[in-house]
């Protein structure tokens, strides 16, 4: 991969504290190597974050060309291993946001193509922003996940990219997460899966901590807050699809809280906030030698 030799602009931000590092790169001329996103996620010897997202024109980049009549704008979206990702759902907020706050997008309806298809995204006036998350989907039977020598069992929700769900009596229950969890069986899910740990905290109101694949332990994850909402609903004798009525949830997450629909037609909503805390220029001698 080459790096160009120019510093490279970049915008810091978060939703509900899950933080990205964001390089604008409309025209698709930056090709970063895992190395390097790892590099810049680094949070001693880079800019630190839970991953990265480049913002590059739908038609500029050779996985999404085919949604560009439908999205002008692509989320190349990288974990802090600088391993690719299908989706990230707080990071779709913040980069909804960044298109806003470079005037290349205006509050209301917008278009994302991500590697796991096109997103809904509303640009509310109030700062909240809502977006269109696909369908779950189940698979199968369910997961074990092991931690600290526990096992657990877990539901496997996919909400563009995989998910183990366990529901426990005590968030402590998941350990400093300072590993990833072990997951089986193993060929359910063979690229690795983030794994989230629920407690109840009311009628409709549940609290997560997550091990986000590729990233460890993060603030929030979004699609994780999705998939454990419909998981919950299930759980709770829930199924908009079958029973004809929209169901909200509220999910905790140690950042903050996400609101979390499914409709009667199945597909998932998520609203929530999008914050940039900082801009600048990376000197690109950061990248020497990753």
């Amino acid at each position: 991969m080459s790096t160009p030799a120019q510093p490279i602009t970049f915008l810091k931000g978060h939703g509900t504290e899950n933080d990205f590092v964001i390089i604008p790169d409309p025209e698709g001329r930056l090709e970063l190597s895992a190395a390097e996103v790892a590099r810049l996620c680094d949070r001693r010897a880079g800019i630190g974050a839970d991953g990265l997202l480049r913002i590059v024109r739908s038609a500029a980049h050779p996985e999404a060309r085919a949604m560009a009549d439908a999205a002008e704008w692509f989320m190349d979206y990288r974990n802090s291993d600088g391993s690719v990702a299908e989706m990230c759902g707080n990071g779709v907020r913040v980069f909804a946001h960044c298109l806003e706050r470079m005037a290349l997008a205006e509050p209301g309806e917008l278009a994302v193509a991500t590697r796991a298809g096109v997103r809904r995204v509303t640009l509310g006036e109030d700062g909240a922003i809502t977006v269109g998350m696909g369908r779950a989907v189940l698979p199968g039977p369910g997961l074990t996940v092991t931690v600290d020598g526990r096992s657990l069992s877990a539901r496997h929700v996919d909400m563009g990219n995989p998910h183990a769900v366990a529901f426990v009596d005590s968030l402590d229950e998941a350990g400093r997460l300072l590993e990833a969890p072990g997951v089986a069986p193993a060929e359910a899910v063979p690229n690795g899966t983030n794994v989230e740990f629920v407690v109840d905290r009311g009628p409709r109101h549940v609290a997560l901590r997550v091990h986000e694949r590729g990233s460890g332990e993060t603030r929030s994850c979004g699609t994780g807050a999705c998939a454990v909402m419909v998981a919950a609903a299930r759980r709770d004798g829930l199924d908009p699809a079958a029973d004809g009525e929209t169901v909200t949830y509220t999910v905790d997450v140690p950042g903050g809280s996400l609101i979390i629909t499914e409709r009667a037609d199945g597909e998932v909503e998520m609203t929530g906030p999008a914050v940039v805390v900082a801009e600048g220029i990376l000197d690109p001698s950061l990248l020497e030698g990753a």
